[in-house]
């Protein structure tokens, strides 16, 4: 980088550096750590329209995951009392999806449901207490196919009542693990591993983590560490949140010791895995704190974790959460009911150490979501995250599609105006601070304007704020002191 201009008294004021990536006359431009320049890209957080009856009826039990090798979020639900799916593509805040599949015919009944993607294998695992057979554990082996799904025999997991199912896929072992409710066994939190091969999938011997009655379980996986992580309400304890870590050695499973991350009692627990902190986060209802939206950041080590503090996300009840891990943007996306005005919510999260901050909440949709009945899956494809919900205002499942914000700019790389159009790696003129740029357009004489998260320049702040200059003409702007 080289400055041509710097003088105070001269009419501009310039640099000249290597272009990364094309530059149009009058671009806001960016310095990058290696001291090339670009054009600023970037997009706004929004949410799309509202797509009504994607299912055909309200169902309060739904998940969802994401098939990265096909690209497809595949949803699953009830209907007429069987489970269904269908095959989902997301575009630019939409979905697309196909036909919907009887997973299990025979009136099988869906309960307490969980889906994950087998990345070793490229299916898609659904767990289910079947209903048409003792309330059994029950999980199935999903192959997708353009925009449809098939599926081979349902294999049961579990002989006995098994509610609460979270499902997990650990990659560093390439298995699938299932906890569970053991109704046989006084309610025990109860683990399982599943290997995948061709359509079915076989299981190993259930391993206790719990002793005492669970409810509420969720899961994920840390690949930080290698090991899957739970948390649920521990009924055997006065409702306390608790959190197990779990470690896959071929088909058996050994569950470290209980820690518990709330001593009051914990509603709505839904776990993600931040893979830019390698930290999980669980969010939760806080019962001892007026049922506010909570959330809490924990660390693996070794067989155990532990716990930040707590930040409260919503003061409102929030009825239902779901979170999500937004790889693009290393955000965690929280959806939930607020209960004050019964709207579709998202509150936006960064992890920084051992305790997670967040954005104000925006409404995703002023419809209502039942209780149970939100699923969330991050298309790492498109960068937008699909959202089924049972839809209590239209009475049937809705779904909408969330971007998060993300934008190359901060608050201090920007640095002025491309003077002229220049090609990738072209030496390229750019005007700084006191210079006047003229590849400007429209603008209001006296007007001070600001970056946007594009690139654009606009009269209002974005976040984070950053001033472009003050326009003199309708295509002249004074670049920022």
């Amino acid at each position: 980088m080289r400055i041509i201009g710097n003088n105070p008294d001269a009419d501009n004021a310039e640099i000249t550096a290597v272009a990364s990536g094309a530059l149009a006359s009058g671009d806001a431009v960016i310095v990058k750590t290696d001291g090339t320049v670009s054009a600023i890209t970037g997009i706004s957080q929004a949410s799309g329209t509202v797509s009504n009856n994607v299912t055909g009826t309200a169902s309060d039990e739904n998940s969802s995951t994401f098939d990265s090798s096909n690209n497809k979020i595949v949803v699953f639900y009830r209907s007429g009392g069987q489970p269904h799916a269908k095959v989902g593509t997301v575009g630019s805040l939409t979905t697309s999806f196909g036909n919907a599949v009887t997973v299990k015919a025979s009136h099988s009944g869906l309960y307490q449901n969980s889906a994950t993607f087998d990345s070793s294998n490229n299916k898609v695992i659904f767990a289910w207490k079947d209903s048409g057979n003792s309330s059994y554990g029950t999980a199935i082996v999903g192959t997708v196919s353009g925009t449809s799904i098939s599926f081979g025999t349902p294999v049961v997991f579990a002989a006995a009542g098994s509610h609460d199912i979270a499902a997990v896929f650990d990659s560093s072992n390439n298995k699938v693990v299932i906890g569970y409710r053991d109704q046989t066994n006084s309610h025990r939190g109860t683990a399982i591993v599943g290997t995948v091969s061709g359509t079915s999938i076989s299981f190993g011997s259930a391993a206790v983590f719990e002793a005492g009655r669970i409810d509420l379980l969720s899961g994920a996986f840390d690949s930080s560490n290698n090991k899957v992580v739970f948390a649920y309400q521990d009924e055997g304890n006065s409702n306390h949140g608790t959190a197990c870590v779990i470690t896959v050695s071929g088909t058996s499973n050994s569950p470290g010791p209980g820690v518990r991350f709330n001593s009051a009692a914990t509603h709505e627990t839904s776990v993600v895995f931040d893979s830019n902190s390698n930290k999980i986060v669980i969010s939760y209802r806080d019962g001892g704190n007026s049922s506010h939206g909570t959330a809490i950041v924990g660390t693996v080590s070794g067989t155990s974790i532990s716990f930040g503090n707590e930040t409260v996300y919503e003061t409102s009840t929030t009825e239902q959460a779901r979170a999500v891990f937004d790889s693009s943007t290393n955000k965690v996306t929280i959806f939930y009911d607020n209960s004050d005005d019964s709207n579709l919510q998202a509150v936006v999260g960064t992890v920084s150490g051992t305790n997670i901050s967040f954005d104000s909440p925006v409404v995703v949709s002023t419809d209502q979501a039942s209780d149970n009945g939100i699923t969330a899956a991050f298309d790492s494809n498109s960068n937008q995250i699909n959202v089924l919900f049972s839809n209590t205002t239209e009475s049937d499942n809705s779904n909408v599609v969330f971007r998060n914000e993300n934008t190359d700019l901060t608050s201090e790389n920007f640095i002025g105006f491309s003077n002229a159009a220049y090609a990738n790696t072209q030496t390229a003129t750019i005007e700084v601070g006191s210079a006047i740029n003229n590849g400007q357009s429209s603008l209001t004489i006296g007007q001070q304007y600001f970056v946007q998260l594009d690139g654009t320049i606009g009269t209002t702040a974005a976040d984070p704020s950053v001033i472009a200059g003050t326009a003199i003409s309708a295509t002249e702007i004074i670049v920022k002191g």
